[in-house]
């Protein structure tokens, strides 16, 4: 038995391919360099301080991680949760982001087996 997957992309010989919009969208902002990474520390840990999220991502900037965790918070991938005045600032996925668990949970198997 074989399966029937829609892909994003309708490949028609001597035309341009068409690629589904939200696909598109959706890959452009998952592939956005860190942000998946960010995504797959908070799967893996339910609520994450700042500097945490920073060591675990050691390679990435603050000043990026800033930006990108404001990116994912107005996509509402994550919640932002601030404590004592905004000193203690912590991270954690939201319903949207938790649904992004199976993904993570593909791309890591993925990873595992292809390594590139």
């Amino acid at each position: 038995m074989t399966t029937t997957h829609l892909f994003a992309t309708n490949v028609v010989e001597d035309e341009p391919c068409q690629i589904c919009p939200r696909f598109e969208k959706t890959f452009e902002f998952l592939g956005k360099k860190w942000n998946g990474l960010i995504i797959s520390v908070l799967c893996e840990n339910n609520e994450l301080r700042f500097k945490d999220l920073a060591k675990a991502i050691a390679k990435c900037s603050d000043r990026v991680l800033v930006e990108r965790l404001k990116e994912l918070e107005s996509a509402g991938i994550i919640d932002r949760h601030s404590e004592s005045e905004g000193h203690q600032v912590s991270y954690a996925l939201t319903e949207k982001g938790r649904a992004l668990l199976p993904v993570m949970d593909a791309v890591h198997a993925w990873a595992d087996q292809w390594e590139i």
